[in-house]
């Protein structure tokens, strides 16, 4: 089978042919329609310095994918072929204090799809039967493919509540996107999004956020008077893992007002601990999803109608991989896909559906 694999300590990735894999005691094998590019993707086709430390050489990269089960290992039982499954991308251990108590994303063990085993970037991928979420009701194949992003949208954005709270989200990259219409669509007030990006900020004017702001123009307390607003933001979603971002927010929030910080910061920076102490600022890291809960909250989300679809901007067939890498790392798009599902052929909407995609749009054709 195809895969995109980094075989080499240098920058750039291989489209080359590996063997398929077999699913084990208790695995499924998914054959793969859509994969998104990650952040992490990108570290990980640069080789920066965290990608050298982390990765054991070769390895298939790849954790966003949307595919059809295709087969099943001895032990499976509520995974079956035919399934449109979406891949928790973080393999816990099952035996540590954390999991043991049912919070398996606090794991101290876990284990990375795309980083620590092969991953999706491929024909074929083989996950545990209980990472494969299995879509009971017809998504489409592209948006199944974002659920592992999506789900950290809707992890950070649904730590505290919204309804009725005016809520900033600084960076407007896919998943901050994806937070923005998370909390327009359960009830805050004032939705406000930064970024430096006019490209970014367009896509979340088309979330129905309350304002998106250039922040290199604009600034926040210019924002909050448009908005008539007086005492501060009472939630901060901070996606950027920039430090002014952060130093921003800080700034611009009411007193108790409540942080969940997904944005991973390159290195270490200062912020103002005396207003967030003086202000009792509450802040709250977010790593990946809550497992399961997560994925049962964005399954219910879009069954009442959340449309992530203007989220995903730009499309490509696998074998042009590296034209889909530049767009996802130019910081000016949505989500980047790579279609898997009908061969590296351009015109590949000629083809014939796979089982699962023609289920999902008869589905939702008489829905």
């Amino acid at each position: 089978m195809k895969a995109l694999v980094k075989d080499k300590p240098e920058a750039g990735l291989r489209l080359v042919d590996v063997p398929e894999p077999t699913p084990g005691p208790g695995e499924v094998l998914i054959k793969v329609l859509r994969t998104g590019i990650c952040g992490t993707d990108l570290h990980i086709r640069k080789f920066d310095d965290w990608a050298r430390n982390t990765l054991k050489l070769p390895l298939i990269v790849g954790h966003e994918f949307s595919g059809e089960v295709v087969g099943t290992g001895p032990g499976v039982e509520n995974v079956a072929v035919g399934d449109l499954v979406s891949g928790e991308g973080h393999i816990v251990c099952g035996r540590c204090r954390n999991c043991m108590a049912g919070r398996r994303h606090l794991c101290r063990n876990t284990v990375g799809l795309g980083v620590h085993r092969d991953g999706a970037f491929a024909e074929y991928v083989t996950l545990p039967a209980e990472n494969a979420w299995v879509h009971r009701v017809p998504v489409d194949p592209d948006v199944a493919a974002i659920f592992d992003p999506f789900g950290n949208a809707v992890h950070t954005a649904l730590s505290f509540p919204l309804v009725g709270e005016d809520v900033l989200i600084t960076g407007a990259g896919p998943i901050g996107l994806m937070a923005a219409a998370v909390a327009t669509h359960v009830g805050a007030r004032n939705v406000v999004i930064t970024d430096v990006s006019d490209e970014r900020l367009d896509l979340a004017g088309k979330l129905g956020v309350s304002l998106a702001l250039n922040v290199a123009r604009d600034s926040i307390a210019d924002g909050m008077r448009r908005l008539d607003m007086r005492e501060g933001f009472d939630v901060g979603l901070e996606m950027s893992g920039n430090p002014r971002a952060m130093r921003d927010m800080i700034a611009s929030m009411t007193h108790g007002g409540k942080i969940a910080m997904l944005g991973l910061p390159a290195e270490e920076f200062a912020v103002d601990w005396a207003t967030i102490v003086t202000s009792m600022i509450t802040i709250k890291g977010i790593y990946g999803r809550e497992m399961f809960e997560t994925w049962y909250n964005m399954s219910v989300l879009l069954e009442k109608g959340l449309d992530l679809t203007p989220v995903i901007t730009d499309r490509f067939p696998y074998d042009e991989f590296d034209a889909a890498f530049d767009t996802a790392a130019s910081g000016r798009t949505g989500k980047v896909l790579l279609d898997w599902s009908g061969g590296a052929r351009p015109e590949r909407a000629r083809n014939e559906p796979t089982e699962a995609e023609a289920a999902a749009t008869m589905n939702r054709s008489c829905a």
